[in-house]
C-alpha cells in the first residue's frame, strides 16, 4: 500500500510511539487524523509537524476507552478527512498490580482502551476500508503480552489478547483485501517509562536487552509503517525490543 492519497486514523496519536507513527505515515504521504484525549498543546504540536509536512491533519478529541466514543472517533475521521485507509491503535497505558491487588475498576478500564476500544475502532473503520477496496491495521500490543513481568496482570492479559484479535480477524477481512498484524515494543523510551528508577534502567541494560540500550519512538514508528504498507504481511506479530524476548540468561 502506498500511502500518498490515503487516510490514517491514529489513536494514542497526540504522544509518545502514537505521535511519532503519525509523523512517519505523513512523511511516508498520508493524511493523519491523531486522536487524543485533550486539545492542548502537545496535541497541537503534533498537529503542526504534521501539516508542516504538507499533509493535512486532523485531531480528533475522543477518549476511546468510553462507551461509543471510539466509533464516533471514526467517524470524526472520515468526515474531517473522507476515508480511513490505515488504522493504528495506540491509545493504551500502564495498569499495574497483581490478582489480589487490581481494584474491579481497573481491570475492566485495561480492557476498555486497549480492547473493547479496538473492537469498536475496527467495526467502525473496516466498511470504510472495503468501499476503498483495501486497508490495514495495526495494534500495539507490548512484550509485556508475550512474556510475563511481576506485578503487572492485567496490562499483561489485555496486550496478550491483542495477538490473538489480529489474526482472528485478519482470516476474515483477508477477503476484503485489509491486512491486519500486531507490533509489540519492548523498552522504550517514552513518558510510559518515565516511573523507572535509575537502578531499574541500568539492570534493564546490562540484563535484560542484549544491545544494551533502549529504543526510541521512531524505531518502533518506522516498523508500524513498514507493516501498514507491505501488503504481503498479515495476521502477524512484529516484536522490536532490542532482544529483550529472547534473552535467557
Amino acid at each position: 500500500m502506498l500511502l500518498e492519497e490515503k487516510v490514517a486514523l491514529v489513536t494514542g496519536g497526540t504522544k509518545g510511539i502514537g505521535a511519532a507513527t503519525a509523523i512517519e505515515l505523513a512523511r511516508r504521504g498520508a493524511d493523519v487524523a491523531i486522536n487524543g484525549r485533550y486539545d492542548d498543546a502537545e496535541a497541537r504540536d503534533v498537529r503542526d509537524r504534521i501539516t508542516a509536512l504538507g499533509r493535512r491533519c486532523a485531531l480528533v478529541v475522543r477518549d476511546v476507552g468510553r462507551g461509543g466514543e471510539a466509533t464516533a472517533c471514526v467517524e470524526e475521521a472520515v468526515g474531517a478527512l473522507g476515508a480511513v485507509d490505515v488504522l493504528v491503535h495506540s491509545a493504551g497505558g500502564a495498569i499495574a498490580g497483581g490478582l489480589m491487588d487490581v481494584t474491579e475498576e481497573a481491570w475492566y478500564e485495561a480492557f476498555d482502551v486497549h480492547v473493547h476500544a479496538l473492537f469498536y475502532l475496527c467495526r467502525a473503520a473496516i466498511p470504510h476500508m472495503r468501499r476503498r477496496g483495501e486497508g490495514a491495521i495495526v495494534m500495539i500490543s507490548s512484550v509485556a503480552g508475550i512474556r510475563g513481568i511481576h506485578f503487572n496482570l492485567p496490562y499483561q492479559v489485555v496486550k496478550g489478547t491483542l495477538p490473538q484479535f489480529a489474526r482472528a480477524l485478519a482470516r476474515e477481512v483477508a477477503n476484503d483485501n485489509i491486512r491486519v498484524n500486531c507490533v509489540a515494543p519492548g523498552i522504550i523510551r517514552t513518558r510510559f517509562h518515565d516511573r523507572m528508577t535509575a537502578e531499574q534502567q541500568k539492570h534493564n541494560l546490562d540484563n535484560r536487552i542484549p544491545l544494551r540500550r533502549e529504543g526510541t519512538p521512531d524505531q518502533v514508528a518506522t516498523l508500524i509503517a513498514e507493516v501498514a504498507t507491505n501488503d504481503y504481511i498479515t495476521g502477524e506479530t512484529m516484536v522490536v525490543d532490542g532482544g529483550l524476548t529472547m534473552r535467557i540468561a
